[in-house]
């Protein structure tokens, strides 16, 4: 699966990992955001800021039957793994699944996107930072969707 970092999370989708595992703040979370088919090219979806930029532009986001933003805690994710044999750092969680996925509405999907939010609790799309995106290309057709971004982990410092 293809993956991009969004430019204002490089060197920065570590740190937002372990936020979200360290619960600090409190309420930060990842928040796994799908896109349907008609989705910018990587060149430009990679300059949003924000989620909200992200779907402002010509972006838009699933609303397939039982479609729902996941959002991810601290007990959703692993600690990322130091790993000074290859001189890198992962992070990840489980695979994520989006059960019963359209039906009765469906989506061509083309992009998942990982985002940080720092105040789950108060924060809007204009809060959250999108930290990579995702080649993602799947219908949804009732049957379950799931999301292994990399048997790896999801992200890798190196």
């Amino acid at each position: 699966m293809a993956s991009e970092p969004f430019n204002v999370a490089k060197g920065r989708a570590i740190e937002f990992h372990e936020r979200v595992e360290n619960s600090d703040p409190t309420n930060a979370v990842l928040v796994l955001v799908l896109l349907v088919a008609s989705s910018e090219a990587d060149a430009t979806l990679r300059d949003y800021d924000t989620l909200a930029a992200v779907l402002a532009g010509a972006n838009t986001e699933a609303t397939f039957t039982n479609y729902a933003r996941i959002v991810l805690d601290d007990t959703d994710v692993t600690a990322s793994t130091i790993d000074d044999t290859n001189d890198r750092r992962e992070a990840d969680f489980a695979d994520q699944t989006w059960s019963a996925a359209g039906g009765a509405s469906n989506n061509a999907l083309d992009k998942l996107l990982i985002c940080y939010d720092s105040d789950s609790t108060g924060g809007t799309d204009a809060n959250i930072v999108p930290v990579g995106h995702y080649d993602f290309s799947i219908t949804t057709n009732g049957g379950d969707i799931t999301a292994q971004l990399n048997a790896a982990g999801y992200y890798r410092a190196a």
